[in-house]
């Protein structure tokens, strides 16, 4: 009796640690899911990504990354980006409650190989931009986009979204 005895406590101090330890990864790890929006290729219905991506104590770190994550474009190959693939993001700034995210000029122009499909939609993609950053990081009041340091249906989105906060 003695023996299984100090065999299961010994199974169950083995499973114990792992637990704790499983516990322990998964806390300093951090890993949140966002969601991502993308159209498909074919016909141009709305295709969502979920990915994983490591938390930051910084919430203009995490946006960051979410949008950098965007610009590099879906994973499924039936999908395409929602800006060219040159698109850099060049700052982006996280201030009371307002994200401004300035991009490269390359966003300003669809995907050539889309555009000769008649495909991206310029305002479609920035604002699949917007309502993504809000959907993903609830703290955000606003967004701001730019690009070149020229700021993009700004009038738009303001309508768009005040009309939605108002609901």
């Amino acid at each position: 009796m003695n023996v299984i005895t100090n065999k299961s406590s010994r199974r169950f101090l083995a499973l114990l640690a792992l637990g704790v330890f499983a516990f322990a990864e998964f806390m300093v790890l951090g890993l949140v899911r966002r969601t991502f929006i993308f159209y498909s290729i074919n016909n141009r219905s709305m295709v969502v990504e979920d990915r994983m991506l490591k938390r930051s104590w910084d919430r203009e770190f995490d946006i960051g990354r979410y949008v950098e994550e965007v610009l590099l474009g879906p994973v499924s190959p039936d999908s395409e980006p929602l800006f060219p693939r040159e698109t850099r993001l060049r700052s982006l700034l996280y201030r009371n409650g307002v994200v401004y995210a300035d991009l490269s000029e390359s966003a300003a122009l669809p995907s050539l190989e889309f555009a000769v499909a008649e495909r991206g939609d310029v305002f479609r993609n920035y604002r699949t931009l917007n309502e993504g950053i809000r959907r993903n990081f609830s703290y955000v009041k606003d967004v701001r986009l730019f690009t070149a340091g020229n700021a993009v249906f700004y009038d738009e989105f303001q309508r768009i979204f005040s009309v939605e906060r108002d609901k």
